[in-house]
């Protein structure tokens, strides 16, 4: 089962692929996948409504060719992010890798669908790919005490693309990366949230990304430094994480920062795939 969201920007409404890959309007059950869903139990809800027959089946493939794809969630109130968080990462980067997770923010505008158009920033001159898992959270976190209650507030995973400006995020934020992280459109997902009870291990799912057809990044979410488990039991001791909010869990190695490849320009076109999570597809444009 996946949930994505059909529809012009702003106007996107829910949907939902059974496992045969038949899409269904979710609209009986509920006007939008977000957190007051996934908190209600959306997901379960989801599945008894499916089983019993009782959603309107959708002529459309929910791959772009059709209706425009969007964000699989609604408006998350934050986006977390961890830095670092792989070891080669962090040494391309020309850091030692981090002891306890770094945390920076995106704002939650940077959120758009997967196949839309990435917007390079005025004055920018150094835009970078990161393929990253998103973890989206079902139900409200705070001073979990172990992996087992952390993974039970999790709702699902996404493939996320944590777009980055270096020369913004190294040389003008002060210290802080935000201001090379923030620029609209920065930080695509989708095309499917998957819910966490059908991903069997988050630890072992293969990440990729090509830049005009070529390889990039391929790496495996097996080498994280801090698993998703130790990520959002670590966050709930400094904050309290709401049903919707979107975490991105660090990208690995094979990104332009290393030096081994050009920043993107205008016309470039980024793909990114995380095993069962989906495919995107983005087009550089000059802002």
């Amino acid at each position: 089962m996946r949930f994505l969201r059909l529809g012009p920007v702003g106007a996107e409404q829910p949907h939902v692929a059974d496992d045969q890959g038949r899409l269904f309007d979710l609209r009986p059950i509920t006007a939008d996948v977000d957190g007051a869903f996934l908190a209600g139990g959306g997901i379960q809800r989801t599945r008894e409504a499916l089983a019993a027959g009782e959603l309107p089946a959708v002529d459309d493939a929910g791959d772009g060719s059709g209706q425009r794809v969007g964000a699989p969630i609604a408006r998350p109130m934050a986006v977390l992010c961890i830095g670092q968080n792989y070891a080669a990462h962090a040494a391309e980067s020309g850091s030692a890798p981090p002891e306890v997770p770094i945390l920076f923010f995106k704002h939650p505008n940077t959120v758009v669908g997967p196949y839309d158009e990435v917007l390079i920033p005025r004055g920018a001159e150094q835009v970078d790919w990161e393929v990253e898992l998103g973890v989206v959270i079902g139900r409200r976190a705070r001073y979990l005490e172990s992996a087992e209650e952390a993974l039970d507030c999790v709702a699902g995973f996404v493939v996320a693309n944590d777009v980055s400006e270096r020369a913004f995020q190294k040389e003008h934020s002060g210290g802080q990366w935000s201001k090379g992280k923030c620029a609209e459109t920065f930080n695509p997902i989708g095309p499917w949230l998957v819910p966490a009870d059908e991903v069997a291990d988050p630890q072992a799912l293969r990440l990729r990304t090509w830049v005009n057809g070529e390889a990039r990044q391929d790496s495996n979410t097996a080498d994280m430094i801090f698993g998703v488990a130790e990520i959002v039991r670590h966050l709930s001791q400094y904050m309290t994480l709401e049903p919707g909010d979107l975490i991105n869990t660090g990208t690995p190695e094979g990104v332009a920062l290393s030096g081994k490849y050009p920043y993107l320009a205008a016309g470039d076109v980024l793909e990114l795939e995380i095993d069962g999570l989906g495919r995107q597809r983005q087009q550089f444009k000059q802002a």
